[in-house]
């Protein structure tokens, strides 16, 4: 039908080179082991941890029997084009691996952020922010759909309480709970009642972000809330929980310095404990500690690249004529 066809990439592209190229040559007996290092070519020598890779292989649960890598690799290869929502500043040289690999152009349109509706913050969020100093408040959120078992949720929190500094936390209630404080661990709500907030709903992150007492964002590494945190001034403290978050989280600490990754548990990799997250939490806030200081000179360079007058704009005007020239190659070669 001459219909144009394009991928749109709305996780990081530094992950999706890593996991979904044809240099990989991944088989169904495929060992873990083979699977941890980097494709060749690839411009970074990441090691991949195992949980990256864990929903690549699902194939019972999406009806076709096909797995989610055919899915994706078949769309790379049969598409027009590449689409990703990402800057060449950030992810420049990931972006000509994918399109080498794949034999296409990859087209970037900017991060495009939502614009929020609410322009300032409900009275019940800016009278508690309020009673905190300046870059004070460890805020975390790990976005609606990353939901942690109730012992997991009950770890973090008593990581955010053994850390000593007010805390601001918005996860999703457990399964199984009603509401979130019913997976409380016992006695933490009165322990930290004068310094701690729990939220088992949405909470309006971007602009909690722009609040001058928040100083450290945990974040889940999402796609759009690496955006949200790159464009602050909070320091930020990557705790991934599915496969494309552990590759932004490797980007940010790795590749860009401007994050630190909370350390999982012995073999028990994914699981987080209140000594590990609060210990990353002191590191990040001590704004005397050099891990500390570089941190926020890393990120304030990159925000002054990212957040750059017109950049975005640039963006979408060349990816709208990307577009066009695209749909304008498909008309010359009907006529």
């Amino acid at each position: 039908m001459n219909v144009k066809a394009i991928y749109y990439v709305a996780t990081g592209v530094a992950g999706l080179g890593l996991r979904l190229t044809p240099a990989r040559k991944i088989s169904k007996g495929v060992t873990v082991e083979e699977l941890m290092h980097p494709p060749p070519g690839y411009p970074s020598s990441w090691v991949v941890p195992e949980e990256a890779f864990q929903a690549l292989f699902l194939a019972e649960e999406l009806g076709s029997r096909m797995s989610f890598y055919d899915r994706i690799t078949t769309s790379l290869r049969e598409c027009d084009a590449i689409a990703t929502r990402t800057y060449l500043e950030l992810e420049g040289k990931y972006c000509n691996y994918l399109g080498e690999q794949y034999g296409k152009r990859v087209l970037c349109s900017g991060p495009v952020m939502p614009q929020t509706h609410v322009e300032h913050l409900e009275e019940r969020w800016v009278s508690w922010l309020n009673m905190f100093g300046p870059s004070s408040v460890v805020f975390c959120a790990f976005g609606s759909e990353t939901k942690l078992t109730k012992e997991k949720l009950q770890e973090t929190l008593l990581g955010f309480e053994l850390c000593g500094h007010p805390f601001l936390v918005a996860l999703a209630t457990p399964r199984g709970c009603d509401r979130i404080e019913e997976a409380f661990p016992h006695g933490f709500g009165e322990r930290t009642r004068e310094r701690g907030l729990v939220s088992g709903g949405w909470v309006p992150q971007s602009l909690i972000l722009k609040h001058p007492s928040v100083g450290c964002f945990v974040t889940h590494c999402g796609y759009a809330s690496m955006w949200e945190s790159l464009l602050s001034d909070c320091k930020i403290l990557t705790f991934p929980q599915i496969a494309d978050q552990f590759m932004t989280s490797r980007l940010l600490v790795d590749e860009l310095g401007v994050a630190v990754e909370v350390k999982k548990e012995g073999e028990r990799e994914s699981f987080l404990s209140k000594e590990s997250l609060s210990e990353a939490i002191k590191l990040v806030m001590d704004k005397d500690g050099e891990v500390a200081s570089r941190l926020k000179t890393n990120h304030a360079k990159l925000k002054d690249v990212i957040a750059g007058e017109g950049l975005q704009e640039k963006y979408m005007r060349t990816f709208l004529q990307n577009l066009q020239s695209l749909v304008g190659s498909s008309k010359s070669s009907d006529a």
